[in-house]
């Protein structure tokens, strides 16, 4: 059964840790619950993304996500100091689903958590929990809010090469793409073979 946390008031998005060993999360407060759920940077990258491409199709172009700055982009906004330091709801999410509600101008967002369990065998095995998700609701502007602070998160990190999309760090960078360089594997035979 899903939990309704009803609409967010506070909604965003922020990092934990060095560029290098962030932890990505959304933080989300509405009137009567609270979550933080962790994400790939990735899923919160597609995330931005998608809020983009639905906010320019049902605004008939008049909302884009490529903005001119003459200066650097602005910093992504932390976790306001006021969010409940236990939230009613706090995981790691296995899967997320964006709907847009239009009767309302509405989007919802459900977040399913996913936890790593161990099996009979001593294997890791991953469980997607969908009696455990929850779902909540924010505005266009929101939305627009927030897909820019996931956007100047994800900047935030360490650079990546242009070319294979790798991270660089502050030394030497051997880019597959850029000059051929690849892992040498050399593949020995039996010696009993002629």
């Amino acid at each position: 059964m899903t939990d309704d946390l009803g609409l967010a008031r506070v909604l965003g998005a922020d990092a934990v840790g060095q560029p290098g060993q962030r932890r990505f999360r959304l933080f989300v407060r509405s009137s009567n619950s609270s979550a933080i759920l962790w994400m790939e940077k990735e899923y919160l990258n597609r995330l931005s993304l998608t809020l983009d491409q639905v906010l320019a199709y049902i605004t008939e172009g008049q909302v884009l996500r490529t903005e001119a700055h003459a200066s650097e982009l602005p910093q992504p906004r932390n976790m306001p100091a006021d969010f409940p330091l236990s939230p009613t709801y706090d995981f790691q999410v296995g899967e997320i689903r964006l709907n847009f509600i239009e009767a309302d101008a509405t989007f919802q967002l459900t977040a399913v958590p996913m936890e790593v369990v161990m099996d009979s065998d001593r294997e890791p095995q991953v469980a997607i929990n969908e009696d455990e998700a929850i779902v909540f609701s924010f505005t266009l502007v929101d939305a627009q809010h927030l897909s820019r602070s996931i956007t100047a998160l994800i900047a935030a990190g360490r650079p990546v090469c242009p070319f294979c999309q790798t991270p660089l760090d502050d030394g030497p960078h051997a880019c597959v793409k850029q000059n051929g360089h690849r892992d040498i594997i050399q593949i020995e035979g039996d010696e009993n073979e002629e």
